[in-house]
């Protein structure tokens, strides 16, 4: 497939520009761009210190199942492949040298469905794609703009690219001011109805569904989600900057991908890979934040002695560690670090961290390959909760716990789990919340936490002014 790829491969040229407007200014001015994508580190964590903006793809992959095309000099190549080969095909082509310390100067950002399960294991497709993106989406940029909140005042515009690099324009942004854009409003009383795709009797039959398999030994646990869909007519990147706004977090993302418009404000990292050493943060058990300290922090407490959801992490670090075990040195996958609490502003979290040592000559798409979907929002065993969610949801999942992130030219990537995702198609926007589903859970509990987690994106919605800084 390489002979399809133009011949572009340069060591990136990196420009240091100093910020005279807010760095969220410049990222508003360029997401108009078709295939624009930024991945915002909007809370600072240990995970979450880079921003990146890619502008104006010179190759776009998308596809679905095999049926793929590769887009780049006005041309279209239709291509019947594995899309993981093809992913792994344009990686190895472009790799090139980073000699910055950032993570992340030349690249791709883009998104793996949900539904690419279907590549790599054979499973049922019962359940209605009535979204139809495609199932992999990356676009490989010749400009990626670089954001460190370790030095705020500065953005770093990264070329990769044969042509002689004009960044004049990217300057003029950044070094400002932003030409003037109308604040945006929602209109006077508007209230966007809401709609549960999915009965609140229905979503705990379902659960009582699993807990039934589970009695039969079927499985441990499914994360079972339900879908909502409102009406969203306005700019999607203002949808963006309210859930951003409300919900904060370390792999937020907006991607302006044709059809569809991507909006995540996601806690979870799924894969990163840097210095040969991978790592996956698998998330689970969740309590909502109270607007009362006391409240609050029995809420916190109460996470954090919680056997039920202490067992539901610990069967998905096991299946975690499985996964990695596929692509690693034997010996090397280790839990670094267990049930660590994290606390978000709408709800507290629990997390493990599993790492290991990349076997040589393992690609990324190797990687990926041997952990998607991650094991935190399918359940345990992988497969057989695969199953189980395509008979008990009755859409396809589509981006929703897939992933968004970037994969670059020389060996590092950072992936979330698509959760607290919007996908907005026309005029319409979609969303989907879940929660993993073991022997002692609760159904009225389950669908309460879904409600939680829901909580920030059914709120962003009533936006009704954001106004440009």
């Amino acid at each position: 497939m390489e002979k399809y790829l133009p011949k572009i491969k340069r060591t990136p040229v990196i420009e240091k520009v100093e910020l005279a407007v807010p760095v969220e200014s410049v990222f508003e001015y360029f997401s108009k761009r078709d295939n624009a994508a930024l991945l915002n580190s909007s809370l600072e964590t240990d995970a979450g210190r880079y921003s990146f903006m890619g502008i104006d793809p010179f190759l776009v992959l998308r596809g679905k199942g095999t049926d793929l095309k590769m887009e780049f000099g006005g041309h279209t190549f239709l291509i019947k492949d594995d899309p993981f080969k093809c992913l792994d095909s344009v990686i190895r082509t472009y790799k090139v040298d980073n000699p910055t310390p950032f993570p992340f100067i030349s690249g791709g950002i883009g998104y793996l469905s949900y539904d690419l399960k279907n590549a790599i294991e054979k499973l049922p497709q019962n359940a209605k794609d009535d979204l139809g993106l495609p199932d992999i989406y990356f676009a490989f940029y010749k400009v990626l703009l670089i954001h460190d909140k370790k030095d705020p005042g500065n953005l770093y515009i990264s070329v990769t690219t044969d042509e002689a690099a004009d960044t004049s324009e990217y300057k003029k942004v950044i070094s400002g001011p932003v030409p003037a854009q109308e604040a945006f409003e929602t209109p006077e009383g508007w209230t966007p109805r809401l709609r549960h795709e999915t009965s609140k009797n229905d979503y705990i039959n379902s659960v009582k569904r699993v807990l039934d398999y589970i009695r039969a030994g079927d499985i441990y646990q499914v994360c079972l989600s339900q879908r909502f869909r409102a009406e969203w007519p306005f700019d999607p990147y203002q949808l963006y900057r309210k859930l951003n706004g409300i919900n904060p977090a370390p792999f937020s993302a907006y991607l302006n991908f044709g059809d569809g418009k991507i909006i995540s404000s996601s806690p979870e990292r799924f894969l990163h890979l840097a210095d040969n050493v991978i790592e996956t943060r698998p998330m689970k058990g969740t309590r909502p934040r109270s607007e009362d300290p006391i409240e609050d922090a029995e809420l916190k407490e109460n996470l954090r002695a919680s056997v039920k959801d202490g067992a539901e992490l610990s069967m998905i670090v096991d299946l975690e560690r499985n996964d990695l075990g596929k692509v690693s040195v034997p010996g090397s996958v280790e839990v670094a670090e267990h049930r660590r609490l994290e606390t978000y502003p709408t709800v507290f979290q629990t997390i493990s961290i599993v790492k290991s040592t990349a076997e040589s000559d393992t690609g990324m798409a190797d990687i990926i390959k041997a952990s998607f979907p991650g094991g935190s929002i399918t359940g345990c065993p992988k497969i057989r909760a695969m199953e189980i969610i395509d008979e008990l949801e009755p859409t396809a999942r589509s981006v929703y716990t897939g992933s968004i992130g970037y994969l670059s030219f020389h060996d590092t990537m950072d992936l979330n789990i698509a959760i607290r995702t919007m996908i907005i198609k026309g005029k319409d926007v979609y969303f989907q919340v879940g929660g993993g589903i073991v022997a002692d859970s609760d159904p009225q509990d389950e669908y309460e936490e879904t409600l939680h987690k829901a909580r920030a994106m059914i709120d962003s919605l009533k936006i009704r002014e954001v106004k440009l800084v």
